[in-house]
């Protein structure tokens, strides 16, 4: 609203208000670079993915993975943007999401509006899997998509849409050997905009009524 004061981000949420696992989320930059994740805990990671909700069950959404060592992983980096490949190289997986985004010959895209949507969905279910198995996850834009979609070869009717590193966070010094500017931003608060920033009622602006109730 013009002259209102904007509102004061905070670091950290009320207690005892979200789930631990949430609680506990951190986008993490520095990471063990000896870490492997199992197949097996890969593929439940992934699981979480599959049952994350879709318009009309469309499941528009894909996942190229790269483990820290295979061909995969080293495609991925070489796409990854100069900042990305001073720290995501050391998690145990990168990820690149992709979303449907037309038609193709073989499959109709329904519910195309929200494939992007939808993808957001299981990428968070990614997230709090993770989470709950002790890893953490970090998401980012940073790589040449168009560099990615053809390295992988994908199709037209699909776009690469963004990058996910996930590992174990570093407990051994690992911070010590990066960047200066990845040390400070990997030791930045948490903060989020107040409710009162975003969650409206009456309309647009006006923050909801409710939020004042103790």
């Amino acid at each position: 609203m013009p002259g209102s004061t904007p509102p004061v981000p905070s670091a950290d949420p009320p207690p005892d208000t979200l789930t631990q696992l949430l609680r506990q989320r951190e986008s993490v930059m520095v990471y063990d670079r000896e870490h492997v994740i199992p197949a097996a805990d890969l593929r439940a990671i992934l699981e979480a993915a599959r049952w994350a909700p879709s318009a009309g069950n469309s499941q528009p959404w894909g996942f190229i993975v790269g483990r820290r060592g295979d061909e995969t992983h080293r495609k991925i980096v070489q796409v990854l943007s100069a900042a990305n490949q001073a720290w995501a190289p050391a998690a145990s997986v990168i990820i690149i999401t992709l979303h449907q985004v037309a038609t193709d010959f073989d499959h109709e895209i329904a519910y195309s509006d929200y494939a992007m949507f939808d993808l957001g969905q299981a990428v968070a279910h990614i997230t709090v899997q993770a989470r709950s198995m002790g890893l953490q996850v970090r998401q980012f834009g940073g790589f040449d998509h168009r560099a990615a979609n053809e390295a992988f070869e994908v199709p037209p009717h699909w776009a690469a849409t963004t990058g996910i590193a996930l590992g174990l966070p570093a407990t051994h010094g690992e911070e010590a050997s990066l960047p200066g500017w990845v040390q400070q931003r990997s030791r930045l608060p948490r903060e989020r905009l107040p409710l009162e920033a975003f969650v409206h009622s009456g309309s647009f602006g006006h923050a909801a009524d409710f939020l004042a109730e103790r």
